[in-house]
């Protein structure tokens, strides 16, 4: 199972619920929760690029004993910047110059486009163990994230809850009350592009309603816009999730889009 985050501020958590969360201060993206020895963590910091467009910043790991940061180009390994391909103690690092991908022999892959999109798949022996902006990991959509005994959460609420207490940290949480409005136009247009003939081998791969739905809310929040961090970055997740699902995307980008 596959957790991601991508483009303007999208989340799917494992259990397939898809919210936006527009924080910046450093979150927990998913770590083992267990109350004993606790096996791994995945730490995510966003920012606004010049353009305006959410970025990750960095990405700190923890599997078992080791700490890893990730930067653009950058990988240091308990502390020490290391070279590509990296191999130590059930961890495999590779990087390229479009992704920086992590194998640890625990039952997790992690991989990074090193700009907006994230994902980390996890051996189920984690279900039920997991917590931050990926969920619990429990098979039940919503349940533990957004509903929790009698309360309920919106999503920013829910991604606020995450954060990682830092006394130095100069960030604001998003305001709870301006949780995003939910958008029902461009239906029709997104659809024809999910569902166009370069994506015919992932239809069956993935839930395409969500992606649909992801692709609403970007073309709302655009307004109009014509950049293609607007347009794109849902469709680039599709893409990549496809071919993480064992699918063919062809050739989807066009002079004249993305």
């Amino acid at each position: 199972y596959v957790c991601s985050t991508w483009g303007n501020n999208h989340f799917k958590t494992f259990d397939g619920d898809i919210y936006q969360f527009p924080g910046v201060c450093e979150y927990n993206f998913v770590s083992d929760c267990r109350d004993a020895y606790k096996e791994f963590s995945v730490h995510i910091q966003r920012a606004l690029n010049s353009n305006g467009h959410p970025e990750i910043q960095y990405i700190l790991m923890k599997i078992k004993d080791i700490a890893i940061y990730l930067k653009p180009n950058l990988v240091v390994v308990d502390g020490r910047i290391v070279k590509t391909p990296y191999y130590s103690s059930g961890v495999f690092i590779e990087t390229s110059e479009i992704y920086t991908k992590i194998y640890a022999k625990l039952g997790m892959v992690l991989m990074w486009n090193q700009q907006d999109a994230l994902m980390v798949e996890l051996d189920n022996k984690f279900n039920n163990h997991t917590c931050g902006l990926c969920g619990d990991y429990n098979g039940i959509q919503i349940y533990n994230e957004f509903i929790k005994g009698d309360a309920s959460y919106n999503s920013i609420t829910f991604g606020n809850m995450q954060k990682i207490s830092k006394p130095t940290a100069k960030c604001e949480d998003p305001d709870e009350t301006q949780a995003l409005p939910s958008c029902n136009e461009h239906r029709d247009e997104c659809q024809k592009l999910l569902t166009s003939s370069a994506f015919a081998d992932c239809r069956l791969r993935l839930n395409l309603e969500m992606y649909i739905q992801a692709c609403m809310q970007d073309k709302c929040a655009c307004n109009g816009k014509t950049d293609s961090f607007c347009l794109c970055s849902t469709i680039s997740e599709y893409s990549r999730q496809c071919s993480h699902a064992g699918g063919r995307p062809g050739e989807w980008r066009t002079e004249n889009f993305c």
